[in-house]
């Protein structure tokens, strides 16, 4: 099974943050140097990735800003499992 990569967004920018994402997904061919107006329709093509698909990330359209998105995308993809809570 293969593990999400997701980066941290506090301390970036959106350009910053969204193109390590870009980056880390580039078979994927996520869009780059999306504007961050735009954000959500970009994290929705995140989260359609099939590495993605199973993890219960949440839905962009909940969300205000591109950063407490991510945060969110951050904590749903790094939930402890049983393995790793005791």
């Amino acid at each position: 099974m293969a593990l999400a990569l997701v980066y941290d967004p506090r301390y970036h920018t959106w350009n910053s943050w969204s193109s390590l994402m870009c980056e880390a997904y580039a078979a994927q061919q996520l869009s780059i140097n999306t504007p961050e107006e735009e954000w959500k329709q970009w994290a929705a093509g995140l989260k359609a990735i099939d590495v993605f698909v199973n993890e219960g990330i949440p839905s962009p359209e909940i969300y205000e800003n591109w950063q407490d998105w991510a945060l969110a995308l951050v904590g749903a993809v790094n939930q402890p499992t049983e393995e790793t809570a005791t």
